[in-house]
């Protein structure tokens, strides 16, 4: 496929009629000479449903390492040698301070993000809490992502006011136990029917880097579209010292274009963030990304530096995009 047929992918994503796997995989077998048609492609889909609006997110490392599961590309799992902070859960006026830094950034989703297999009846009591002051005083998109709820918790969560919930699936269902031991692939399905039986938005999505084939890579993006996550995250895996992926080498740039198109193409009208390791892997390319994508993180991830704001802010203005600033 080439030139015309990109269009034609558009065309068919615009319908929202469904792709199939073999014009999925026609994707990520793109010659490199055809990245830019591609992504001319994507951007009319992107345009059609998102305009030129970028979504601003932020992360607080609400609780640091401390976390018993064996995911290998993690620097805060039980099997990593990486130096990270290690810290239970933030205080309220911690979490509050973080909101209020959120909107001095301009996102308008701020995530509570904390390691572990998943919290306690305790620490859900804490999320809450500091939840329920920030809606009633911030214009802020909450996003928590606490490992694996019961539908109880999640519940509770949304009470609080939590609209989203980050679950990421992070890889096929076949490569999971190479990845991680302590958790089965089912489990995280789990959570997110959980997350969506309580109303929450559910927000899943992948780690590209770990060892997955083309055709898992589609089958991912099908699995996402099945479980109906309204935010997807993509990373690229950062091969952080000291975690057992550690080595693994990063995800050429104009791979990672094509697959972002990939994903626009099978999920159109949904979210799609370029997440951690952008700046690692896409490089100089990082401004391409956004003609598929419409969703970026703002400031440092969880264990690792992101791009200055400043540096973001001009290329979204760059770009002739527009950050949205309120996502509620």
């Amino acid at each position: 496929m080439r030139g015309n047929d990109w269009g034609k992918l558009a065309e068919k994503a615009i319908r929202q009629e469904e792709i199939s796997i073999g014009e999925g995989l026609a994707v990520l077998a793109a010659a490199d000479s055809e990245v830019l048609p591609l992504l001319h492609a994507a951007f009319a889909v992107r345009q059609t449903f998102f305009g030129k609006k970028v979504k601003l997110n932020m992360i607080i490392n609400a609780k640091s390492g401390l976390c018993p599961e064996d995911c290998g590309y993690c620097a805060q799992s039980i099997v990593s040698n990486a130096p990270v902070e290690k810290y239970t859960l933030l205080e309220k006026e911690t979490l509050l301070a973080g909101a209020r830094e959120a909107l001095k950034r301009k996102a308008g989703t701020y995530c509570i993000v904390a390691s572990g297999r998943g919290p306690t009846d305790h620490e859900v009591e804490q999320v809450v809490d500091a939840v329920a002051e920030i809606r009633a005083t911030m214009p802020l998109k909450i996003c928590a992502c606490l490992g694996a709820l019961s539908a109880e918790k999640a519940a509770k969560l949304k009470e609080a006011g939590v609209e989203r919930y980050n679950h990421n699936i992070n890889t096929h269902e076949e490569l999971h136990p190479a990845i991680t031991t302590t958790h089965t692939y089912q489990n995280r399905i789990e959570t997110l029917q959980h997350v969506k039986q309580s109303g929450m938005s559910p927000c899943s999505g992948v780690i590209i880097g770990m060892g997955e084939s083309d055709q898992q890579i589609v089958e991912m993006a099908y699995a996402l579209k099945e479980l109906d996550a309204d935010s997807v995250p993509v990373n690229f895996l950062h091969a952080i010292a000291g975690t057992p992926l550690e080595g693994r080498p990063a995800t050429k740039p104009l791979r990672a274009l094509k697959i972002l198109a990939l994903l626009r193409f099978i999920l159109p009208t949904k979210e799609i963030r370029v997440s951690g390791g952008r700046e690692v892997n896409l490089r100089t390319l990082q401004p391409l990304a956004l003609y598929a994508a419409n969703s970026i993180f703002v400031g440092d991830y969880l264990t690792t530096p992101g791009q200055q704001m400043e540096l973001d802010y001009q290329m979204i203005e760059d770009l002739g995009f527009e950050i949205e600033e309120c996502a509620l």
